[in-house]
C-alpha cells in the first residue's frame, strides 16, 4: 500500500504546528487521512460516531508521535454538531485544516429530528452547519475539504424533497447530498473570498473505494461483492481514496486553489448542476433556514 502522503507527494513536507479536524475518521478514507495528516507533524482531532474506534485512531497517531485527541457526534444531531464545533474551538487556538469527510449512503428513508431526510442532513446540512460555527476558528491560510463524489453526475437537487422520503431511493438521496456537497464547497469558496478571507474551499471526487466503509450501506449482495473485492490487488483502497484530501489539506500547489473539484489530485470539471450560482445560493439559503441559523457570509452573497 502506498501511503497518501507518497501519492499526493507531500511525504518530505514538515506540517508541525498545524491543526486539523478530519470528520468521519475513525475508519476508512478518513481514518486513512487523519494517519496521514499525523505522519506530517499535524495535530489531528478525531471524529466519529463509534468512541471506541476513535480512541484506536488517537492511539494509532499517538503511536506515530502525533498529538491527537477525540470528539464524538452524531451528525444528525444538531446540538451534537455543534458541540463537536464548540470542543474543536476549545482545544485548537486556530485550526489550519477541515475536512468535512463524514457521510454515507442509507438504505432506510427517515427524517431526523430536524423534518430533513436522513442522507441530506447527514451528508450536507452537519458540514454546513459544522464549517459555519467553525469560521471565527478557520486560521488564515486554512483550507476546507469536503467529499463529495462523482455519483453527483447525472443528479438535479430538488430542495423540496430534501424535507420527505416520498418514493425514497438511497442512491438518488446519495447523489442529490454530493451534488449538494459541490454546491456548498463552491459556494463557501465565493463568500470566503468576497468576505476577504484568506481561506480555501475544494471539494474532490476519492473514487470508488470498496475498502471504505461506504459499502456497508449497501443492500447485502452488493455489500459482499464489494468487501470481496476490496481484497483484490488493484482494486483502489482507502489509502488511494485519501490521497486527494491530504493533497488539498497541506500541497503547497493549491496554496491559493479555491472553489475547484478534484479527483487523483487534479483539477476536473464536475456537472453543470455543481456549477450552477444561483443553486448555490438557493442552497445556502434553504440550509441556513432548515437550521434556523443566518445564512453564512451573508452580508457577502
Amino acid at each position: 500500500m502506498t501511503r497518501p502522503a507518497v501519492q499526493a507527494g507531500v511525504a518530505d513536507l514538515d506540517c508541525s504546528g498545524q491543526t486539523a479536524l478530519v470528520t468521519g475518521s475513525t475508519s476508512g478514507i478518513g481514518r486513512e487521512t487523519a494517519l496521514a495528516l499525523g505522519r506530517l507533524g499535524v495535530d489531528v482531532v478525531v471524529h466519529g460516531r463509534d468512541a471506541a474506534a476513535g480512541h484506536a485512531v488517537v492511539d494509532e497517531l499517538a503511536s506515530i508521535g502525533a498529538t491527537a485527541t477525540f470528539e464524538q457526534a452524531d451528525f444528525a444531531d444538531v446540538s451534537a454538531v455543534r458541540s463537536l464545533a464548540t470542543a474543536v474551538d476549545g482545544w485548537v487556538d486556530e485550526l489550519d485544516i477541515l475536512i468535512n469527510n463524514a457521510g454515507g449512503l442509507f438504505r432506510e428513508g427517515r427524517c431526523t429530528d430536524l423534518g430533513v431526510e436522513y442522507t441530506f442532513h447527514v451528508n450536507h446540512l452537519a458540514p454546513y452547519l459544522l464549517t459555519a460555527e467553525l469560521l471565527p476558528t478557520l486560521a488564515a491560510g486554512g483550507r476546507i475539504v469536503t467529499t463529495a463524489s462523482a455519483a453527483h453526475r447525472g443528479a438535479s437537487l430538488d430542495l423540496d424533497a430534501v424535507t420527505s422520503v416520498q418514493d425514497y431511493s438511497s442512491f438518488r438521496a446519495y447523489q442529490r447530498s454530493k451534488l449538494a456537497n459541490i454546491q456548498f464547497a463552491f459556494g463557501f469558496a465565493r463568500r470566503l473570498a468576497a468576505a476577504g478571507r484568506d481561506i480555501t474551499s475544494n471539494a474532490f471526487h476519492p473514487g470508488a473505494i470498496p475498502g471504505s466503509g461506504f459499502t456497508r450501506f449497501l443492500p447485502g449482495p452488493l455489500s459482499d461483492l464489494a468487501s470481496l473485492a476490496g481484497g483484490l490487488p488493484f482494486v483502489p483502497t482507502p489509502a488511494d481514496g485519501a490521497a486527494t484530501a491530504v493533497y488539498l489539506a497541506v500541497s503547497p500547489r493549491v496554496d491559493s486553489v479555491s472553489g475547484r473539484y478534484f479527483a487523483d489530485c487534479e483539477p476536473t470539471q464536475p456537472a453543470a448542476a455543481a456549477q450552477d450560482r444561483d443553486a448555490a445560493t438557493r442552497l445556502f439559503t434553504r440550509s441556513a433556514a432548515l437550521l434556523d441559523i443566518p445564512v453564512p457570509l451573508s452580508a457577502t452573497d
